[in-house]
């Protein structure tokens, strides 16, 4: 199948992005929202997995099966917040691997915070700009708990044992 397309057309379409502009990074930010239904597909498939056969497959000696799911939010650097629906069994064994259990948002983003942190941004600035930068507002008391690790590490690398360094 070959498109063929004219000149004036391409001219048309890039005129439309143009005076549309901000119609259109909604329409990129909508489509990157889809992240949490592939997210939530793949969990799905995850307990497929877990309990060895597809939905709506009964197995007479198992007795564990699906048991719906609940609504989670999580927040993934460079797409914000995701909504998610995590699958859960029965018998309540099922751990996903996709999402980490307990947590709101991905490691890099405590990463990043922590080093914004450490680069001098007070709590209650990182608090306020939170929102703005990842679509969910965080409290100060919740990155001052996540810039503790790094903290941590830099003060035993600060304190560490020099005397058996060599001197050059």
């Amino acid at each position: 199948m070959k498109m063929e397309i004219t000149v004036a057309e391409v001219t048309d379409i890039i005129n439309g992005i143009c005076e549309e502009q901000q119609n259109l990074f909604a329409m990129i930010r909508e489509n990157i929202q889809e992240t949490g239904q592939y997210l939530s597909i793949l969990m799905d498939k995850e307990l497929s997995h877990f309990l060895g056969r597809d939905r709506y497959v009964r197995c007479q000696e198992d007795t564990n099966h699906r048991n719906g799911s609940y609504h989670r939010k999580f927040t993934l650097k460079g797409i914000g917040k995701v909504d998610l629906k995590v699958p859960r069994d029965r018998n309540g064994l099922f751990s996903t691997q996709v999402i980490p259990r307990s947590k709101q948002y991905e490691d890099v983003l405590r990463e990043d915070l922590s080093v914004m942190f450490l680069a001098g941004v007070s709590t209650r600035t990182l608090s306020m700009m939170s929102e703005r930068l990842i679509g969910r507002k965080l409290s100060a008391g919740e990155i001052s708990n996540v810039s503790k690790e790094l903290t941590a590490a830099v003060e035993a690398w600060r304190e560490r044992d020099l005397s058996k360094e060599s001197i050059k």
